[in-house]
């Protein structure tokens, strides 16, 4: 019977990311029940890292992959604890990551520490728009950025801020090289459709 534990475990750990599957639903349990809730949907939240052995790639850095999935940990902390995802379930909606964009300005290394910075800056009619900032406890030096998209899904950005506030809410303007990113993308789908033999009119999902 241990012996097929083990090795059902074992499965789990081969065939999916168990690690984050787990990881996950208790980041987003620690922000609701461990901190206080964040009423400020627009105050910017940290969540701690640390390189471990697993994260690494062959030059010793921390490969580009797990940048990707500590922001997507961190993101859904900071979603949970400022009530965006009450609010999406209040109101039969679901968020969807359209896009998203990674700088990297210097490597994060084994056992080191960080904190990822996330933010909200913005939203459209479709999507919220935030930053996340990699950030080393040496000199607080800004390590990788990225900007994310998170499509609305069964709702809108506006609904749900309405929802939280219960008053209607005018969204930031955007920082200049966030709607740099925006045309890119508009510019970027309106091609693939072209591409493809899609109407102009057909929207991203």
């Amino acid at each position: 019977m241990l012996l097929l534990l083990l090795g059902a475990g074992a499965a789990l750990f081969c065939l999916l990311d168990a690690w984050y599957l787990l990881r996950l639903p208790l980041a987003v349990l620690h922000a609701r029940w461990l901190q206080p809730r964040q009423r400020d949907v627009l105050q910017e939240q940290s969540w701690p890292g640390l390189v471990l052995p697993s994260d690494l790639d062959w030059l010793l850095h921390m490969n580009n992959a797990r940048y990707l999935r500590e922001a997507d940990l961190a993101r859904c902390a900071h979603l949970a604890r400022c009530g965006l995802f009450d609010a999406l379930r209040a109101l039969g909606g679901s968020l969807v990551l359209a896009a998203s964009c990674a700088r990297h300005r210097r490597p994060l290394r084994l056992f080191e520490r960080f904190a990822v910075r996330t933010r909200l800056l913005g939203w459209d009619a479709r999507a919220f728009y935030l930053e996340q900032r990699f950030v080393s406890p040496r000199q607080g030096f800004v390590c990788a950025l990225l900007l994310c998209r998170l499509h609305v899904v069964g709702s809108s950005p506006g609904r749900l801020v309405q929802h939280l506030g219960q008053r209607q809410v005018d969204s930031p303007e955007l920082p200049e090289e966030v709607q740099h990113w925006i045309s890119y993308n508009e510019a970027s789908s309106q091609k693939l459709r072209a591409e493809s033999g899609l109407g102009i009119n057909t929207k991203d999902e």
